[in-house]
C-alpha cells in the first residue's frame, strides 16, 4: 500500500503548537496575519518528520480492528537507484508479505523531498527506463513494476478518468484506456489536496502499463472498492494495451436506445406497427432458423444439468411461434394510440390549455433468464411504446437470443431505428447495468423469484418493476362447485406449474374437509403426479395425511402444493394477506355476495372469481403479451403491457401569458375541464 499525507498530518499539527505559542494579542489582533502564514513558513521537511507517525498511527488503529499488521516503509530515489538498497528494499517487502505484514510504503520526505528523475534514466540492473519519482503515483508505478505486480489500484476522489474534467459538459467516463487514448484527454487542475492529479496518474499508470501492469483508477469512497475490482467487476478506467473487444460497449448501446426511442417517438403509429407486424412474420418466416438455435441452447442445457423447470421456460416449438406471432400482431393492432394520447385537457384560462399526454418512459433494461420467448414479446412492446431498450438474457439461452435478435434488427430496419433495441451479450454483470442510471429509467426483471429478488436488492438508483414471488391461493369457498373446482385447480396447478401464476396454495372451506370434494381433489392432484404438503390446520386434522409444509409462503415452482383449512371466507382472505405474494388469488363460488366480498376485499394485483389462476397474463388479457407481472402498488400492477411502459409530460400552449397577471388580476383562471379528442 503506497500512502501520502504525512506532511498534510504534520502541518496541521505543527502549525497548532506554533500558534499556541504566540502570545495573545498576536493571536486576537485582527491585522495580524501569523496564523495564516504559520502554516505556510513550516518546513515540509519537518512538517513530514511529524506527521509521518500521525499518519502511521491511523493506518494501525484502522487496519488492527481487522487483525491485521502493518509496516512502515520508508524510500528515497536511491533506494530504487542504488543496487544494494534496492535489493534491500525489495527484500524487506517480500519478507514483510510473506510473514503476512502489510508494507505501507511513502517518500521519505523528511529526509529527502520527492526528487525528480528524467523519463530517459535508467535503473541500475534492470536495463529499463525509469519514472521521476515525483509523486505517490510514479512511486506507485515503480513498486508496482519492479516487484512484477500483476494489478495496480490507484484511488481517486473521482470514478476514473474523462475525455474532460468531470465537472465540466460533455465529461464522459472512460472504462477502458490504451496508450493512445492519451491525446484525446483534457486535463483539469492538479490536486487540491496534493501533489498529484489526474495527469500524473494518467502518466504514471501508462507508464506501468508499458511494462506488463494492469492499472485501474477508481474512487477510493467507493463502497468496497478494491473487492469489487478483485471480483472482475467494471469499477473505475482499466488501462490496458491489450486488444479491445470490437463489440459495442453496453454505455454506448444506452446512448443509442435512448437515441433510437426519440427516433421511435416520431414515426406514426402505423409505422410503429409496421415494425412489429414485420417482427410477427418473421417469427414464422424464419422459424426454421430459430429452432434450429433452440435446440443447441436444449443440447447445452440438458448437458449442463439445468433444472427441469428451466428446461421447459427455454424450449420453444413451432406453436409457441405460433401463439408468440399472434401476440405481437395484437400489440401491433392495438398501439394506434399510444405515445401522444391526451390523457387531460384543462382551458386554464383564455387562450391558455394544458395537455397531458402520453410518452415512454425512456430506456428499458429487460433482465431475463431460460425464456427466449420473453425477447420478442418484450422487444414488440418497446417498439409500439417507443422505449428503447437493452436486453440481457441468460448464457443457457444465448443461441436463441441471439437469433431472436437479428429478426428485431430486420424489422427497426426500415424504420431507421435498428440501434433502438440491443442485445447486451457482453460479459457485463448485472450489478454492472444496474448502477447505469444515467443511461437506463427502468429495470424489468423476468425469471425465477431469486433472479428477481436479487436484482431489487441490487438496483438501489434504478426502479424495479416485477415481482419476487408468485405465491398464487385458489380458495374453494363452501358454495364452490365440484366439477368447477376440480377442473380449475387442475388447470391451476398442472398447465405450467413453473409459471408464475401457477397456484400453490389450495385454501378449502373446512365443510368440505369431511365431504366428497377434498378427497377428490387429493386424488386428481395424486393423479396428475402434484406432491401435497399440509397446512398445519389440516394436518391437526388429520391422522394420515400428506407431510406438513415447511412453509406457508412458498412458491414450489413444480409439480408440488399447498392444502389449507379455513373456517370462512375471511379467514381465506386473511390467509392470503398474511403468506401471498399479491400476485393472483382466486376464489370459486357459486355465492355471488361471497364472490363479490373476496373481489373487493383480496388485496392483490390480479383477483379472480371461477377462473384458473392461469389467466394472469399479458396475451389472455389481451394485452398482446406482457413486460412483465408487477405486484408493486406504484405505476403499474399485474400484467405489463404497453401501458404500463408510458408516463406522461405536460404540454402548455398560451400567446403571451405571464403569472404575474394573474397575480394583478388582470387575467383571471378558469380551469374548465375540455373534451381530449
Amino acid at each position: 500500500m503506497v500512502s501520502s499525507g504525512a506532511v498534510a498530518f504534520g502541518r496541521q499539527k505543527l502549525t497548532q503548537e506554533l500558534l499556541m505559542s504566540l502570545s495573545m494579542r498576536e493571536t486576537l489582533s485582527p491585522s495580524d496575519n501569523t496564523k495564516e502564514d504559520a502554516g505556510s513558513t513550516l518546513d515540509p521537511r519537518a512538517a513530514a518528520a511529524v506527521g509521518q507517525s500521525e499518519l502511521m498511527s491511523m493506518y494501525d488503529a484502522m487496519f488492527s480492528q481487522y487483525n491485521v499488521k502493518i509496516a512502515q516503509v520508508l524510500v528515497t530515489k536511491p533506494d530504487f537507484y542504488n543496487e544494494e538498497t534496492r535489493q534491500h528494499l525489495f527484500c524487506t517487502l517480500s519478507e514483510l508479505i510473506s510473514l503476512n505484514i502489510v508494507p505501507i510504503i511513502n517518500t521519505n520526505d523528511a529526509v529527502s523531498p520527492p526528487m525528480y528523475v528524467q523519463d530517459d534514466s535508467v535503473v541500475p540492473g534492470t536495463g529499463k527506463k525509469g519514472i521521476g519519482l515525483k509523486d505517490n503515483d510514479s512511486l506507485s508505478a515503480l513498486l508496482a513494476a519492479e516487484i512484477q505486480s500483476d494489478l495496480l489500484i490507484m484511488m481517486s476522489d473521482v470514478d476514473g478518468i474523462y475525455n474532460k474534467p468531470p465537472w465540466e459538459d460533455g465529461a464522459k467516463m472512460m472504462h477502458t484506456f490504451t496508450s493512445k487514448d492519451k491525446d484525446q484527454v483534457e486535463f483539469g487542475q492538479k490536486s487540491k489536496v496534493g501533489t498529484g492529479g489526474m495527469d500524473s496518474k494518467v502518466q504514471a499508470a501508462t507508464w506501468a502499463m508499458a511494462r506488463g501492469v494492469s492499472v485501474v483508477i477508481c474512487n477510493g469512497l467507493q463502497d468496497k472498492a478494491i473487492k469489487t475490482i478483485i471480483n472482475g467487476r467494471k469499477v473505475g478506467t482499466f488501462f490496458t494495451d491489450y486488444a479491445i473487444p470490437t463489440s459495442q460497449s453496453v454505455d454506448t448501446m444506452a446512448e443509442n436506445a435512448r437515441v433510437g426511442s426519440r427516433v421511435l417517438q416520431k414515426l406514426t403509429p402505423a409505422e410503429r406497427a409496421s415494425a412489429i407486424h414485420s417482427l410477427s412474420d418473421l417469427l414464422i418466416e424464419k422459424q426454421d432458423r430459430i429452432l434450429e438455435a433452440n435446440a443447441k441452447d436444449l443440447e447445452e442445457a440438458t448437458k449442463g444439468g439445468l433444472a427441469k423447470p428451466l428446461l421447459s421456460r427455454l424450449s420453444l416449438s413451432q406453436s409457441k411461434l405460433k401463439t408468440l406471432s399472434i401476440g405481437l400482431k395484437q400489440i401491433a393492432d392495438s398501439s394506434h394510440n399510444n405515445v401522444g394520447r391526451i390523457i387531460k385537457k384543462t382551458k386554464l384560462a383564455e387562450n391558455l390549455v394544458l395537455r397531458q399526454v402520453t410518452v415512454p418512459i425512456g430506456v428499458l433494461l429487460v433482465i431475463f433468464e431460460s425464456r427466449p420467448d420473453s425477447l420478442p414479446q418484450v422487444a414488440a412492446l418497446a417498439m409500439a411504446s417507443a422505449n428503447g431498450l437493452l436486453l440481457k438474457g441468460g448464457k443457457e439461452a444465448a443461441h436463441s437470443n441471439k437469433a431472436l435478435m437479428e429478426l428485431v434488427r430486420e424489422s427497426l430496419s426500415p424504420v431507421g431505428a435498428e440501434e433502438a433495441i440491443s442485445l447486451v451479450s457482453t460479459r457485463e454483470e448485472i450489478s454492472d447495468l444496474l448502477s447505469m442510471d444515467k443511461h437506463i429509467d427502468l429495470v424489468i426483471p423476468r425469471g425465477s423469484s431469486d433472479l428477481v429478488r436479487n436484482i431489487q436488492k441490487q438496483s438501489q438508483y434504478i426502479p424495479v418493476l416485477g415481482h419476487a414471488e408468485g405465491i398464487c391461493h385458489v380458495y374453494l369457498d363452501k358454495d364452490a362447485d365440484p366439477h368447477k373446482a376440480l377442473k380449475i385447480v387442475r388447470d391451476a396447478k398442472c398447465d405450467y406449474p413453473a409459471a408464475c401464476n401457477a397456484m400453490e396454495t389450495l385454501l378449502i372451506h373446512e365443510e368440505h374437509v369431511s365431504g366428497p370434494l377434498f378427497s377428490q381433489i387429493c386424488d386428481m392432484l395424486k393423479k396428475e403426479g402434484v406432491i401435497i404438503h399440509a397446512g398445519p390446520k389440516l394436518a391437526s386434522r388429520l391422522t394420515f395425511g400428506p407431510p406438513p409444509a415447511k412453509s406457508m409462503h412458498y412458491e414450489y415452482g413444480s409439480l408440488e402444493c399447498c392444502i389449507e383449512v379455513v373456517q370462512n371466507l375471511e379467514e381465506a382472505v386473511e390467509h392470503i394477506h398474511k403468506f401471498g405474494s399479491s400476485h393472483t388469488d382466486v376464489i370459486v363460488t357459486e355465492n355471488v355476495d361471497a364472490a363479490k366480498q373476496f373481489l373487493g376485499s383480496v388485496d392483490s394485483a390480479c383477483v379472480f372469481h371461477n377462473v384458473s389462476s392461469r389467466f394472469a397474463d399479458g396475451f389472455r388479457f389481451g394485452l398482446g403479451a406482457e413486460v412483465g407481472i408487477s405486484t408493486a402498488r406504484i405505476h403499474a400492477r399485474g400484467p405489463v403491457g404497453v401501458e404500463g411502459l408510458l408516463t406522461t409530460k405536460w404540454i402548455l400552449e398560451g400567446t403571451d401569458h405571464t403569472a404575474a397577471e394573474f397575480n394583478e388580476g388582470k387575467r383571471q383562471w378558469l380551469h374548465e375541464n375540455l373534451p381530449v379528442n
